[in-house]
C-alpha cells in the first residue's frame, strides 16, 4: 500500500511527487498521457515563472520531470477509472464471515484500509490520494484554432498578453474572465477588440463599466468567431453577425479565447464536494470534504489558475497529507 497516490503529472502533480519524496513517503504518481507536464507542454512560451524568464513550456514542464526522476520519485502510466474507500469492499467481505454489520466497525479499519484507485492497469492501494487532474480550456472549434495555437491563439492573458504590447488582440467570450482579459489587455496593445456572441455581457457590472471605459478597447456584438487566418502565426479572424448573417475579416495578431474552462474532476464525483461547475472544494491546505482524500491544481476551486500556484497547490498538498498521516 502506497503513503500517497497522485494523479496527474502537471505542475501541481509533480511538484507534489517532489515534495513528497522529500519528505519520505511512499508515493506513486499516475499520469494518463505518456508526457509529464500537463498544459503547459502546449504553451509557447512562459515569461513569468520566477527565475526562467522566457522559457518555454514544453522545457518548464520537462524541468518539472527532470527534478522528480533525479529525486527517483515514481510514475506509472494509467488511466484512473474510479476512486474508492477500500473500507467498503473490505467491510463486506467481513461482514459475510462473521455476520456483523459493516457500520460495527472500527475506526481504526477505515484508517488502515485507505482507498483503492482503480485503473485499466489494475487496483491500486493507497493510504491518501491527491487529485491534480488539472482542467481544459473550453475551445472555440472553429478552423485554425488547434494549429495556431501557441502561435497567437491563447487561453491566458496573464500568461501570454505581454507578448502582444503595442499590437492588436482580438477576447472571444462575455463572462468575467473575457472582460478582465480585455482590461488586462488593453494596458499594453494598442487595440482590444472584445467578441460577443449577444447584445449584452454577463460579466459583473464593475467589469462591465471598466472595460467599456477605455478608449482602446472595441466591443463586437452579437458576433461569433467563425475561423482563425494565419500561417506561422495569427493575422486575421473571420467574424459573423449572428442577427445579420453578415461576414466581415478582422484583422489581429492575437486571439484571447475566454469561454470557460472544464475542470477534470468525474473521477471525483460522488467522493468528494464539488461546485454548479465541477471544481473540487478545497481550500490553501488541499483539503477536501473527504478525510485523506486531497485536490491541487486547476481542479480545485480558487480565482488564479498559473503555473506558480499549481506547484504551490502541490506542495501545500503533502505538507497536508503528511500531517493527516502523522495523525493516524
Amino acid at each position: 500500500m502506497y503513503d500517497l497516490v497522485i494523479i496527474g503529472s502537471g505542475p501541481a502533480g509533480l511538484s507534489a511527487s517532489i515534495y513528497a519524496k522529500r519528505a519520505g513517503l511512499n508515493a506513486l504518481t499516475l499520469e494518463q498521457n505518456p508526457m509529464s507536464g500537463g498544459q503547459v507542454l502546449n504553451t509557447y512560451e512562459v515569461d513569468n515563472y520566477p527565475g526562467l524568464p522566457g522559457i518555454n513550456g514544453f522545457d518548464l514542464g520537462m524541468k518539472f520531470r527532470e527534478h522528480a526522476d533525479k529525486l527517483g520519485c515514481e510514475f506509472m502510466e494509467a488511466a484512473v477509472q474510479e476512486i474508492r474507500q477500500a473500507l467498503a469492499a473490505e467491510q463486506r467481505l467481513e461482514a459475510e464471515k462473521s455476520e456483523m454489520k459493516a457500520a460495527s466497525f472500527s475506526d481504526d479499519i477505515e484508517r488502515d484500509l485507505g482507498f483503492a484507485v482503480v485503473t485499466d492497469q489494475g487496483e491500486i492501494k493507497a493510504r491518501t490520494v491527491l487529485a491534480a487532474t488539472g482542467a481544459t480550456h473550453a475551445k472555440l472549434g472553429i478552423p485554425g484554432e488547434e494549429e495556431l495555437t501557441g502561435m497567437g491563439v491563447s487561453y491566458c492573458a496573464t500568461c501570454d498578453g505581454a507578448f502582444f504590447r503595442g499590437k492588436v488582440t482580438a477576447v472571444v467570450g462575455g463572462g468575467d474572465v473575457a472582460v478582465e482579459d480585455a482590461i488586462f489587455l488593453a494596458r499594453a496593445c494598442e487595440k482590444v477588440y472584445l467578441i460577443h456572441r449577444r447584445d449584452e455581457l454577463r460579466a459583473a457590472a464593475v467589469l462591465q463599466k471598466e472595460v467599456m471605459s477605455l478608449p482602446n478597447v472595441e466591443i463586437l456584438w452579437d458576433t461569433v468567431a467563425k475561423k482563425i487566418e494565419g500561417t506561422d502565426k495569427v493575422q486575421a479572424l473571420v467574424l459573423e453577425n449572428v442577427k445579420t448573417g453578415e461576414s466581415r475579416l478582422l484583422t489581429v495578431d492575437g486571439v484571447f479565447v475566454a469561454v470557460g474552462i472544464i475542470p477534470s474532476g468525474d473521477i471525483l464525483k460522488g467522493l468528494v464536494d464539488q461546485d454548479e461547475r465541477g471544481y473540487v472544494l478545497a481550500g490553501e491546505d488541499c483539503m477536501t470534504s473527504m478525510s485523506g482524500v486531497f485536490a491541487a491544481g486547476d481542479i480545485r476551486k480558487k480565482k488564479l489558475r498559473q503555473v506558480v500556484t499549481a506547484v504551490a497547490d502541490g506542495a501545500n498538498a503533502v505538507t497536508s497529507v503528511l500531517e493527516y498521516l502523522n495523525s493516524k
